[in-house]
């Protein structure tokens, strides 16, 4: 708990950095337009931290926040290959990181799709292990960086491959910011331009990179599955619909 407790301080305290308030609010305006066309009752954003929503705008009413440990806004405490919820229960799922800091990408992106309804949309947040900072933070974590030091970072093309074999169709990949931006000056200004231009491109050199997935398989009715005996599944419930009108027959 120690260290998943270091992960959420030290990745915040990443986020609360000037070139980084640039890079979330980059990766903000590509999630937007996407959570615009989404719809049904349940959205989840999981990761690790807990200050850090991605889906402000989204249409779906009832949004959930999970991380690891408490605080923020978050409103689900759980480990992230062990989520306490039901299958195929929630119609959007952010995964913020979720999977740079785990042993077990794999079990993790399981959960991931298990809990999303078909058809339902995945949008899975990382670290780019090609992005030119890659080789700058992996010297830090050799140095004792206890963020750097736990990020095991999956790669996109190893990513598509895995949503691919769990049945979920990669509907596009995006690099966000190969070059951080400063200040609001001219440097700042030609930094925006480069990552405009290498966005355009989709050149895989970006800091972070987005994948937007689509869950194609068909839900199951009764789900085998091993959970702990204190685990507890949350049912997550659907409005019942509104009454049709009844016609006037007399009329």
């Amino acid at each position: 708990m120690r260290e998943c407790s270091d992960i959420l301080v030290e990745l915040e305290s990443w986020y609360d950095r000037e070139s980084t308030r640039h890079l979330h609010a980059a990766l903000s305006g590509v999630i937007e337009p996407l959570l615009e066309t989404a719809f049904g009752y349940h959205l989840l954003q999981i990761g690790h931290t807990r200050n850090q929503a991605l889906y402000a705008n989204s249409r779906i009413r009832h949004c959930a926040y999970l991380a690891p440990s408490a605080g923020g806004a978050v409103s689900l405490v759980a480990q992230h290959d062990e989520l306490p919820v039901e299958t195929d229960s929630v119609d959007v799922v952010i995964a913020h990181h979720a999977l740079d800091f785990t042993r077990r990408p794999h079990e993790v992106l399981r959960e991931l799709q298990r809990v999303l309804t078909p058809h339902g949309q995945l949008l899975v947040v990382g670290f780019n292990p090609l992005s030119p900072s890659a080789g700058v933070r992996r010297l830090r974590g050799l140095a004792g960086h206890p963020l750097w030091q736990e990020l095991s970072p999956v790669g996109s093309r190893r990513l598509l491959d895995w949503l691919r074999l769990l049945g979920l169709e990669t509907q596009s990949l995006r690099y966000l910011q190969p070059v951080p931006v400063l200040g609001q000056g001219r440097l700042a200004r030609y930094a925006q331009h480069a990552n405009r231009w290498s966005q355009k491109l989709s050149l895989p050199l970006g800091e972070l990179y987005m994948v937007h997935a689509v869950k194609q398989v068909g839900g199951r009715v009764l789900p085998v599955r091993r959970v702990r005996r204190s685990a507890r599944l949350i049912g997550l419930t659907v409005p019942n619909p509104a009454a049709a009108p009844q016609r006037d027959h007399a009329a």
